[in-house]
């Protein structure tokens, strides 16, 4: 399973998860470590090759993230994205500065000096990193100067006119992000992509296969960047591809088998993609020993509920125990006059496990396992890039409190059977378990449920407001045929009242939001353009068949900067 390997150092870089998601695309495994990982330990894991993040802070503060100058004298193919790639120049030691424009003369005919040591790549230099002049944030048009670069050599470039260049350069859209820039360029390196404010928007030593881009060629919003990944991963790192799902359903329900023997499991079960897999997984290695337990809080789309229960249930084709808490009023009582959205994720988060819990206590001294669909974003999530230790650890299993665990005798290690794969990895594993495609690709659902939909206090009346809005808009979409290709659409709740006329009457009453976005990575997305006559028909819809909403509103926000849910 892990043959071949490519790591991701975190240096704090928001698009981590993206960037081993990108390489696992290229059916090459990848994990994420903290900045911290020790060079004996990298060595130990003998990767094909090593990416280093982006991250909010500057190279030369002392606080901030670094590694040992040892990095890149391993031998072992190093890429820097944005900080990675500042990181890169000011630890190998720079040797040339660059010029106002682009740098190109003064990299191929040597610059500036530099002290012995960062001429042997083993120091930092204070000079190689400073502020910008000018910050770039957005789609930059970036000039590729080196395009048989091995990162640039699939890339689909447009003709370019650079006055700094001696003839004419291709360019592609890049998304940059970044308020420093490399001012000097290590010894042997050469610039291979600038920009007009950014004299060295990426370089490279394809003697000690070091690479550097400023960008994020991870991001959507980077057209080509997959191809730059790619030309990293394999024609760099020299990858075959290995990484596979066909043969992991099988391989895990004999482990599953073999660690559980005859006893028995309890889960956790939401109804989403990731529990459902999970659960698909365990009934088929152990059959009846796993006991799934649905809390229903009140907050869950139109007829979910009972849809968990009709493919879960007695009457589902799933071997398993299936049990149902209809914990409705309980949850909506502890929600009454909070607003925060914090506050409001908060109490549903304690909530759920105390119910979880007393159904727990029915199975003491019957069930030894717990298991949860945790997967790998929850896996680097929990550890918040600072040691592998705390990646690994968690203040509950299982969806309980650690405390609660240890009365009830319960294994206090979960059984995780998706944590080191990502959800469309999960749902390719769905699909081959059998699961219907309809549930393996069913609309993401936040844990707190309909709760981040609604701006302000919950109700169980607003929470009616949004299921009933929410089919609707769902159904008009799949209606027009339009559905299959979004990331996510939603329906959702604003605290905005306003005036309005239905016959002859004025109204003043609440206004929904629609959404929908398309993305791949949930990590960027951009709103989605909706037919007009599909928004009419659902705006008319909702009006008149939803009561208390007089108005109908379509967010066009993308992701950055704003997110995909309203809280």
């Amino acid at each position: 399973m892990q043959q071949e390997r490519i790591i991701v150092l975190d240096f704090g870089g928001q698009y981590k998860q993206l960037i081993a998601r990108r390489v696992r695309e290229c059916n090459v495994y990848c994990e994420i470590h903290p900045h911290t990982l020790s060079i004996e330990k990298i060595r130990e894991m003998n990767p094909r090759g090593i990416i280093m993040t982006g991250g909010p802070a500057s190279v030369y503060d002392e606080q901030s993230p670094t590694c040992s100058p040892e990095l890149f004298e391993m031998g072992i193919p190093v890429l820097g994205i944005c900080y990675g790639s500042q990181l890169m120049a000011y630890r190998c030691g720079a040797a040339h500065a660059v010029d106002g424009s682009h740098g190109k003369k003064d990299a191929e005919t040597g610059g500036a000096s530099v002290d012995e040591n960062a001429q042997a790549g083993y120091a930092a230099n204070a000079e190689a990193v400073k502020t910008a002049p000018v910050s770039e944030y957005g789609r930059t048009e970036v000039m590729i100067d080196a395009p048989d670069s091995l990162l640039f050599q699939d890339v689909v470039t447009v003709n370019a006119s650079d006055e700094n260049a001696k003839e004419t350069v291709g360019s592609t859209i890049c998304w940059m992000s970044h308020t420093d820039y490399i001012a000097r360029v290590p010894e042997g390196f050469r610039i291979t992509a600038h920009t007009a404010n950014c004299p060295v928007a990426a370089m490279e030593n394809p003697v000690k296969k070091l690479y550097a881009v400023q960008f994020h060629p991870e991001v959507e919003h980077t057209p080509e960047g997959k191809k730059m990944l790619r030309g990293f991963v394999m024609d760099v790192c020299g990858c075959r591809g290995d990484w596979e799902m066909s043969s992991f359903a099988e391989r895990t329900i004999k482990e599953l088998r073999e660690k559980i023997g005859d006893k028995h499991v309890l889960l956790g079960l939401s109804g989403g993609v990731d529990s459902t897999v999970a659960a698909a997984l365990l009934s088929k290695a152990i059959g009846d020993q796993l006991h799934c337990v649905f809390v229903d809080h009140g907050l869950m789309r139109k007829n979910e509920g009972d849809e968990v229960e009709s493919i879960f249930g007695p009457k589902g084709n799933f071997d398993l125990q299936f049990i149902r808490v209809n914990a409705q009023e309980r949850f909506f009582k502890r929600l009454i006059g909070q607003t925060d959205p914090e506050t409001k994720r908060k109490i549903i988060g304690e909530e759920f496990p105390r119910v979880f819990g007393d159904e727990a206590r029915k199975l003491k001294g019957k069930v030894r396992y717990l298991a949860q669909g945790t997967i790998y974003p929850d896996v680097v999530e929990s550890g918040d890039g600072k040691t592998s230790d705390v990646i690994k650890s968690h203040h509950n299993v299982g969806g309980l409190p650690i405390e609660l665990v240890r009365e009830l005798g319960f294994d206090e290690t979960p059984i995780e059977p998706l944590r080191m794969l990502f959800k469309d990895e999960v749902r390719r594993v769905g699909l081959e378990l059998g699961v219907p495609r309809e549930l393996v690709y069913r609309q993401p659902f936040p844990g707190p449920g309909l709760a981040v939909r609604i701006v302000g206090e919950i109700t169980p009346y607003k929470a009616e407001i949004v299921r009933d809005a929410d089919y609707i808009f769902r159904e008009e979409l799949h209606k027009a045929g339009v559905d299959e290709n979004l990331g996510q659409y939603f329906a959702a709740l604003s605290n905005m009242h306003s005036v309005g006329v239905m016959g002859d009457h004025r109204t003043y009453g609440l206004a929904v939001v629609l959404r929908a976005v398309i993305t791949s990575d949930f990590m960027t997305a951009e709103a989605a353009e909706i037919p007009w006559n599909v928004l009419q028909t659902t705006m008319n819809r909702i009006i008149n068949e939803v009561e208390g909403v007089n108005r109908v509103l379509y967010d066009i926000t993308s992701k950055p900067p704003g997110t995909i849910e309203l809280e």
